[in-house]
């Protein structure tokens, strides 16, 4: 049976590991690790600030801030986020929320 075209990643990715246990958790991680990283490099850029300039304000390193501003990076510390929130004179929001 021939395939269906896609060029959709991530079913190309599927047809290659199919139900692979862990795998949509792994995507779903991934995801979220991209999307912390993105909300950090938005807030800063929209506050005008320098990595060092949010390093400086957070107490931290700009590698730091490098990192955590990277999409791969998995190392995401609610303390490390809440000064960086507080830096940018915002506030940090955890939500629970149902699968």
């Amino acid at each position: 049976m021939p395939r269906k075209k896609t060029r959709n990643a991530l079913e190309l990715i599927a047809r290659d590991v199919g139900d692979e246990p862990g795998f949509r958790a792994r995507v779903e991680e991934e995801k979220f690790n991209a999307q912390v990283a993105r909300m950090i490099l938005d807030a800063r850029t929209a506050a005008g600030l320098t990595q060092q300039a949010l390093a400086d304000l957070a107490g931290t390193t700009q590698p730091v801030i490098a990192r955590l501003e990277h999409a791969d990076y998995e190392g995401h510390s609610l303390s490390m986020l809440r000064r960086i929130a507080k830096a940018l004179n915002r506030h940090l929001e955890v939500r629970l929320v149902a699968d």
